[in-house]
């Protein structure tokens, strides 16, 4: 081992081994004998509870000796003592951030609020608030789907005087002008914080705009000190088109709701659906105007790609008697199939022969890759699929997440938990906070991260990185297959960097 060899020996000393015993292990190892080496793990959670500089020095004779780097600022052991195990947790409540402060931390409710009414084509998104979330907005719609610079993204920003006496007068005042500019068809109304904490009521303020302009105004409530993450703001939006909504006769036609990425011509899906003449209602947020939202009421099925939608689909539903299909990407073959066959039997068609093909490509790729990824551990950052969804398909596979992260858990969850739960208990914790989980790989040596992570630093500790942005695009059991793809890919990059980093 040579200079390793030595950094532990200095190791063992500063720990308390006498010499006598270590030349006693080394005339041992002499003759071959290596049952006498000294307990690494048990080396290891000595230095961990060691302080001072007593801590760092012994830090540096680990790297030394080819272990991990080990946190200088944080302790690794010391954050997932403060988490709960998902066996423990019964509500969001329950799962905590690894740190008060996240960094990088999650975007605004604004920012998908904002997202949404890019989708609309013909909606003028106006932000009401300070300057810096005009600022904020601004900077990010200047692109030619929202028209560039002087798009349809305009902002009411509040002076003092608004803040303490109420910004309803400003409000109308601004509303006239912008109707005279843009002539929009329909408005967001989108609320920041400083208009929650002054209280003042949106919503009416909406209904009086829409009844004297003769437009929908919808209001969107985008308070990021109520809520975790961006959704919410998908969400809202999303939920007030039905406001723009009248009853219709049936088409036969299926809305798309909650596709936020790609383009749905694009998807298995619906290559599925044209190819049994089904024809396409509104597409929402993913490019659609006001008055195909007005007649949206017309479809047969809704279908329901991602959570976001769900409020609006239950509104339809209940209103308009639509059913909905909950398909969102699902992993599992065995559930892609199931919502296969729940939305063709809503159509009224039989299930095509090609889908039960794509289940038999999907089975035959998880035989191919079982073999190498039994056991693997990894960490669950974020991803475009169903969280709870995904890690149980894992667990399935023999993978083992050791930790999830969660800004969301609903009842529909716990089915996908309890599945997890007969394989491994892994720790949980709110997401967006990939500064102290730098600590916890140190800890736990996962063979890949699931989310976004900076891969170079990654492969530095033996940790390789799944990204699955692209799966945003897809639907159907090119998602299942995607991902399968992906762990197999992420697993045998992990044994190179493993190998790389000495582990």
């Amino acid at each position: 081992m040579g200079l390793k060899e030595d950094a532990m020996w200095k190791m063992a000393e500063k720990m308390g081994m006498p010499k006598s015993a270590i030349e006693a292990i080394k005339a041992k190892q002499k003759n071959g004998d290596k049952s006498a080496m000294p307990d690494m793990g048990k080396m290891m959670s000595m230095l961990q509870a060691m302080k001072g500089e007593k801590k760092d020095e012994m830090r540096k004779m680990a790297e030394k000796m080819g272990m991990p780097p080990q946190a200088a600022g944080m302790d690794g052991n010391e954050i997932l003592g403060r988490l709960n195990r998902l066996s423990k947790v019964q509500t969001i409540k329950d799962v905590p951030q690894l740190t008060t402060a996240l960094f990088p931390g999650t975007h605004c409710p604004l920012m998908g609020a904002a997202m949404v009414a890019g989708g609309i084509n013909d909606c003028l998104l106006v932000i009401v608030g300070t300057d810096e979330c005009s600022y904020y907005t601004k900077s990010l719609t200047i692109n030619e789907r929202y028209g560039g610079i002087a798009g349809r993204c305009v902002s009411v920003v509040l002076d003092s005087h608004d803040v303490t006496f109420g910004s309803t007068e400003s409000m109308h005042k601004a509303f006239k002008e912008i109707v005279a500019e843009y002539q929009p068809k329909c408005v967001m109304l989108v609320t920041t914080c400083v208009i929650e904490v002054i209280g003042d009521d949106y919503d009416a303020i909406a209904a009086e705009l829409s009844k004297q302009y003769s437009i929908p105004v919808m209001a969107v409530h985008t308070e990021h000190f109520k809520c975790e993450d961006h959704f919410p703001g998908l969400e809202r939006a999303i939920t007030a088109c039905a406001t723009m909504m009248q009853k219709q006769e049936c088409d036969g036609s299926v809305n798309v709701l909650g596709q936020r990425m790609g383009n749905f011509a694009d998807t298995e899906l619906h290559a599925f659906l044209a190819a049994a003449g089904v024809k396409l209602g509104v597409q929402l947020p993913s490019g659609c105007t006001a008055e195909e939202i007005r007649r949206a009421p017309a479809a047969k099925v809704n279908i329901v790609v991602h959570d976001i939608a769900l409020p609006l689909a239950q509104a339809m539903q209940e209103q308009y008697g639509i059913p909905y299909v909950y398909f969102n990407r699902f992993a599992a073959p065995e559930k892609i199939l199931q919502t296969y066959q729940h939305l063709f039997n809503y159509l009224e068609l039989p299930l095509p022969a090609e889908i039960g093909a794509k289940f038999e490509e999907c089975k035959a790729l998880e035989q191919e890759i079982k073999p190498a990824v039994q056991g693997v551990p990894y960490i669950y950052g974020n991803t475009q699929y169903d969280c709870f969804e995904l890690n149980s398909y894992l667990c399935s596979l023999g993978l083992v997440p050791q930790l999830i992260q969660s800004n969301k858990l609903s009842e529909a969850n716990f089915a996908d938990i309890e599945s997890i739960l007969t394989q491994t208990d892994p720790y949980i914790c709110k997401a967006a906070n990939i500064a102290p989980l730098q600590y916890v790989y140190d800890v736990l040596h996962p063979w890949f991260y699931m989310g976004h992570e900076f891969g170079d630093r990654l492969r530095r500790k033996g940790i390789a990185l799944l990204h699955s942005d692209p799966a945003g695009k897809i639907l159907g059991f090119e998602c299942s297959s995607f991902m399968l793809q992906a762990v197999a890919k992420a697993v045998a990059d992990a044994k190179k960097f493993r190998e790389e980093a000495g582990l």
